[in-house]
Order: C-alpha cells, then structure tokens, then sequence
C-alpha cells in the first residue's frame, strides 16, 4: 500500500471518528427513535448512502453521481428528521432552507457534469479503492457536519417559538442564497458565449469577489447556524461548528486553493488576470476597482 492510499484510510478513520462525535453531541437533548437518537440515525444514513453509491462508482470508476448524491443525502437526512417527530415551525423552517438548497446545488452540479464532463480531481483517485473511499467518505462528513447545528434544531425535544433572531438568519441566509445563484449564473452565462473561450471571468460578482458563490455558500450557512441557535444547549452547540467547518474547508482545503491554483496556472503569465487578482478579493466581497 502506498504512502497516498495509507492516507486514503487514515482519512477514512478520522472522518468516521469526527462524524460520531459530532452525532454523540448533537443528540443530547435530542428526540429518539425507540433507543437510537434521531440525529445520530441521521449520522449513520448520511455515511451510509455516500458508502452505498461508492460501490458501483469505484466498480464503474466514475464519479457522475458524486455531486447528486451529495445533494440526496441532505433531502434523506432533511425527511428523516421531520418524519421522526412533529416538526415545529423552526424545523419546518431549517428543512426548508437547507432542501431549496440542495436541490439547486445539486442540480446545478450534476448539469454541469453531464455538460462538461468528468471532474479532472477524480482522475488520480479513482483508481485507488482507499482514496475514492476517502472522497465519498468525506462528502458524508461534509454532509453531517455542515447539517448538524440545523439538524440538532430540528430534532430537539425542547422546541422554543420563533422569534426576532430567526428571522435575522432567514435574511441572512436569503442574502448568501441569492448570492451564490446569482453568482453561478453569471459564470454559467459567460462559459455559455464561445467568445469567452479560455478566458476569466471579471463581471458582475466577479468584479467584487474571485469567489463569490463560495462567500454565498458560507453566509447562507452562517443564516442556518443563526435560526437553530435559540434551541441549542449543553453539548449541542458544538454544532455550530458548521459555517465555520464551510468557510475552512473552502478556503484552506478543497475549493479556493484549488482554484486559484488552477488559475494561475492557465491565466498567471497575462498581464490582465494579474491585476484582476490585485485588485479583487479573494472571498468577502469589495465594489470593485478601476482596472
């Protein structure tokens, strides 16, 4: 086994390791089904689900499911959590936000897929049963924890009526929600018209961030994280991990670097994609410069 697919496993472990963590101080305070908590159910379905797919992925050596599966583990966890129990507004609310943003995510992802292609990070992985493991194992860890402080709202046994607070985080994240769509739009435009061919999008929100959608996807969590903050207690707030394990892991792990690397390594020798990243943030946005 190479020192990459001990990696592979390692990271395997870990994640299973963190994903039972963060199940054991999400359910506290929780709702049960018979003697198993509901939000550790949900743990255990969202590693599950990503395992299951992996197998005909890894046998077909594709990953054209990869994203869609993502995007039904959060509609599965979402149903399972409000047929579990009796929802209340809250959680009818937190179900709501986080199912409108699956579906559009995900079906922005898989069309992009089916459009472009296959995802050039898989090609190194996919061979190696331990390291595409580590991906759909990842993912379902993605899933949880970027759920749970919404999930541990939506499973509490001490619901509280909603009030002020929560309508601040629906609007806050109405505002990262917007963003992002809007973002993905006007690069999918751009990519759309031949005469943009090998070149960099700096319009729109690209013109105040290089990375706007990904400032959309952690404002919107931040917005979760805000509406289930009233119900939370004890160990639960651990959950609120969540906008802080998204900013992160798109900052420092797999989205900006990647693609800032992938950047400079096609436009970094142009005189204009250089004063493009001078004179535009990287993530949170800023009205945008003379060129």
């Amino acid at each position: 086994m190479s020192q990459a697919e001990r990696t592979g496993v390692a990271a395997v472990a870990v994640s299973v390791a963190i994903g039972v963590a963060i199940s054991w101080a999400g359910s506290q305070g929780g709702t049960t089904l018979g003697a198993l908590p509901v939000f550790a159910l949900c743990g255990l379905l969202s590693f599950g689900i990503n395992w299951l797919v992996f197998v005909p992925a890894y046998v077909f050596q594709t990953e054209r499911y990869f994203d869609l599966t993502g995007s039904v583990t959060y509609l599965s966890i979402v149903g399972v959590a409000l047929v579990s129990g009796t929802p209340d507004v809250r959680a009818l609310i937190l179900g709501a936000m986080v199912a409108v943003w699956a579906v559009r995510l995900g079906g922005f992802l898989f069309a992009r897929i089916r459009r472009d292609g296959g995802d050039g990070r898989f090609d190194a992985l996919k061979p190696s049963l331990p390291r595409f493991l580590m991906t759909w194992t990842l993912q379902a860890l993605w899933v949880l924890l970027t759920l749970s402080s919404a999930l541990a709202a939506m499973t509490t046994a001490r619901p509280e009526p909603l009030g002020a607070f929560a309508g601040f985080g629906v609007l806050i994240w109405v505002l990262g929600f917007s963003t992002e769509v809007v973002a993905d739009r006007q690069k999918g435009r751009f990519r759309a018209d031949p005469a943009n061919r090998d070149q960099f999008i700096q319009s729109g929100l690209w013109a105040w961030s290089r990375h706007p959608n990904y400032f959309g996807e952690i404002v919107l969590w931040c917005g979760v994280a805000v509406v289930a903050f009233p119900v939370l207690t004890g160990w639960q707030y651990v959950t609120l991990v969540s906008p802080l394990f998204v900013y992160i892991l798109l900052t420092r792990v797999s989205g900006i670097p990647l693609l800032e690397a992938r950047g400079q390594q096609r436009w970094g020798n142009r005189t204009e994609y250089r004063a493009y990243t001078e004179r535009t943030p990287i993530l949170f946005p800023r009205p945008p410069r003379s060129a």
